[in-house]
């Protein structure tokens, strides 16, 4: 018998949500970012219930490869580019775009004859002040590749910090500053991510990049993912593995610092930190029990939860058990566990089953 604990994956909730972005910008391109295994939700299951995207962004070579061997002939745009010489004739042979970010990436170029083009995306730093050229350097970068015979079409794009903060001037002053270094040159750019997408129609451009959204959560700490016609994409689940029948007074769990204010069962559920379930989710942290909204008590182990029973009469060893998806928001969880959705759903460990969702 196996553990119960497993992710069920909807992928018709993942292409819904796809399709929001296309009805949002009609159009722009779509790169659909699948990187950290398609936020921790399987990257070859989620690019097939992807394919009508334009493209796909991640980091890896070796994931990117992958795809190619798995039938896929999208563009796939390496979100880190290359970190070595060696990984080039690789990603040449494979129609990979790189993004260049770094004057050492341009001196590897300069020096790596290739017998086909690269596509590249020219990376420009408009405020984010982590990876990208400064936008005084742009038209020399720019200059530098075009020149290159290895070149073969060049890209630009940006990252935005704040677009999550709706009304933030950060994001206008960012998009005007990639306008104003971009707008003569008649390359492609892109500069939207998912909160973009959702709230900055102005970003569209020639590209998106929705990422968190594809797999229903919210980019945005005051609006819910339902209210942005998102469907969550991943159900973490479990069972009930035993219940206990405490006292008034018993102590729960490690540290014994959550105390049975009254006579009552508990439930054990098979997941913990070990399975990606956040250690530090306090005690309220909402859990479904048997389709009764219940919450978790006491502390998080690394194999383990501990729920609360009361007034839930119908659980039974073997009960169903949801963590998070469609009726315990992820971004609900994140959020009383001090953290986002993107690293709950990308820390779900491995020895976690990824299960798709069959409909109908």
């Amino acid at each position: 018998m196996t553990r119960p604990v497993h992710a069920s994956i909807d992928l018709d909730a993942l292409q819904h949500n796809f399709n929001q972005v296309r009805q949002l910008a009609p159009e722009s391109r779509q790169m659909a970012i699948v990187k950290a295994d398609a936020y921790g939700h399987g990257l070859l299951m989620c690019c097939r219930a992807l394919k009508e995207a334009d493209s796909f962004g991640l980091l890896d070579l070796a994931d990117a490869i992958s795809l190619r061997k798995a039938g896929f002939s999208h563009p796939v745009c390496l979100l880190e580019g290359f970190f070595s010489k060696g990984e080039i004739p690789l990603i040449a042979e494979n129609n990979f775009e790189p993004v260049i970010h770094s004057d050492w990436q341009l001196d590897i170029l300069d020096n790596t004859p290739l017998e086909q083009g690269l596509a590249v995306w020219l990376k420009i730093d408009t405020g984010m002040h982590r990876l990208g050229f400064a936008p005084e350097k742009f038209k020399s970068v720019l200059n530098r590749l075009s020149a290159m015979k290895c070149i073969k079409r060049v890209s630009i794009m940006s990252h935005l910090a704040d677009a999550d903060l709706r009304e933030d001037p950060k994001t206008a002053y960012q998009l005007k500053e990639f306008l104003s270094r971009t707008e003569s040159t008649g390359l492609d750019r892109s500069i939207a991510n998912s909160a973009a997408v959702l709230a900055h129609p102005e970003c569209y451009l020639d590209w998106v990049r929705p990422g968190i959204m594809l797999y229903g959560s919210s980019p945005f700490v005051d609006l819910s993912a339902s209210s942005l016609n998102l469907k969550p994409v991943m159900s973490l689940r479990s069972e009930i593995i035993s219940i206990k029948k405490c006292q008034k007074g018993d102590a729960v769990g490690y540290g014994s610092s959550w105390q049975c204010p009254q006579d009552m069962k508990i439930g054990v559920v098979a997941c913990g930190y070990g399975d990606g379930y956040p250690r530090h989710a306090p005690s309220g942290t909402p859990v479904m029990v048997a389709g009764k909204l219940t919450q978790l008590i006491a502390r998080v182990s690394m194999d383990m939860i501990t729920v609360d029973l009361r007034g839930i009469d119908s659980a039974t060893t073997g009960s169903p058990v949801e963590l998070w998806g469609r009726d315990v928001s992820v971004d609900t969880v994140a959020e009383m566990a001090g953290t986002i959705s993107y690293e709950l759903l990308c820390g779900v460990a491995k020895r976690v089953k990824r299960q798709e969702v069959l409909h109908g």
